[in-house]
């Protein structure tokens, strides 16, 4: 949708009913329970979520088609960041502890969108135009800064001897937050003025797009961004509940409520990215679903283990042999589909497949 088009309804109501939500939860005796009133509030509870979730991204979406890429699809990618570090820091630091959450989320963000995201947007592009193009250099800068912050978080805290298990000291925690804060604000260095053009694929239709953006409509979708985020940051300690709750109902394993908070958080921009590769717009596919991998690291990690120090709990990061293979797997594999700045339906397959393997994994372990 362009910027100047009317706002839809949904990009106001669902933000007030998030807010009148929470609000009616104050009272004693609504919120989820295990009975049909708690049933019932859940239904709603993950309607309404979903739907600010949505509004938020909208919203974020009026605000970038204003000021032009890269700094549009930076800016999703922070608001998407905003929600899943509220989601993740409120399961982890609730009354059940989850202390591998954060770990759990992060991989399966980078396993969503480098397999499942990537793929299925090549495959769209694909069987539409055959093949499609998309800048190689920025592409690179992605997978480098990716890779370096999926292993010395993910990976390298098994083989460190100061703690046992896979978790690092607070003194190692300390230094890799500041690596991997350090490396994200070079990155969007990098991506925002220095080189900006690696990362910019555009027609003039949306330059004058941009430029023709309301200075009514700008402003307005910022106060509802950030109602949108302020609402699901507010609500997560309820989803928390009804994510607990499904996972105990189904008998799933704890890596499930990583990969439902990351689906939750994922599914505005998943559905954004894959629009514009039916556009022919990979690139803008691309910086939508990288960049979202690399702010699930760069920026979760460091918020989340920051939040666990003050307050005392674990935080695990070390994946265990098994994923670690996938993730191996999953770099490898981006690396030659990204090699030559042409992409076809093999390569998405690919990745589609890696994708699947991974999840029926989670289900199967």
């Amino acid at each position: 949708m362009s910027a100047h088009s009317h706002m839809p309804r949904s990009a106001w109501v669902y933000p007030t009913l998030a807010v009148l939500l929470f609000g009616s939860t104050i009272y004693p005796g609504l919120g989820f329970t295990h009975s049909l009133p708690g049933f019932v509030f859940a239904a709603v509870l993950l309607v309404i979520l979903f739907g600010t979730v949505f509004a938020a991204v909208h919203h974020a979406e009026v605000i970038a088609h204003r000021v032009g890429e890269p700094f549009g699809t930076l800016l999703l990618t922070l608001s998407v960041t905003v929600i899943e570090v509220a989601l993740i820091a409120t399961i982890m630091l609730g009354d059940k502890a989850a202390a591998s959450l954060a770990r759990d989320t992060v991989f399966a963000v980078v396993m969503i969108v480098c397999n499942g995201l990537v793929g299925i947007c090549i495959l769209a592009g694909g069987l539409r135009y055959k093949e499609q193009d998309f800048q190689v250099t920025g592409v690179n800068v992605y997978l480098g800064v990716l890779i370096v912050l999926a292993t010395i978080t993910l990976v390298l805290p098994n083989y460190t001897r100061a703690t046992p298990g896979p978790i690092y000291s607070a003194p190692q925690l300390a230094f890799v937050c500041v690596v991997t804060v350090v490396l994200y604000g070079v990155f969007l260095y990098t991506q925002t003025i220095r080189h900006r053009d690696y990362f910019i694929v555009e027609t003039d239709q949306e330059e004058a797009e941009h430029a023709s953006a309301p200075v009514q409509e700008l402003v307005l979708s910022s106060a509802l961004l950030l109602v949108s985020l302020g609402a699901v940051v507010l609500l997560a300690k309820k989803f928390s509940l009804v994510v607990d709750a499904g996972a105990a109902a189904i008998g799933a394993p704890p890596a499930f409520a990583g990969v439902v908070v990351a689906l939750l958080v994922l599914l505005p921009e998943s559905i954004a990215a894959l629009s514009a590769a039916r556009k022919n717009d990979l690139q803008k596919s691309l910086n939508l679903a990288l960049g979202s991998s690399l702010a699930t690291i760069g920026l979760t990690i460091p918020a989340v283990a920051i939040a666990t120090y003050v307050l005392g709990k674990t935080l695990v990061l070390g994946l265990d042999g098994r994923d670690t293979v996938l993730l191996v797997m999953t770099m490898f594999v981006s690396l030659t589909t990204f090699g030559t700045g042409r992409t076809n339906i093999m390569f998405g397959l690919v990745h589609t497949l890696i994708f699947a393997v991974y999840i029926f994994l989670v289900l199967s372990p």
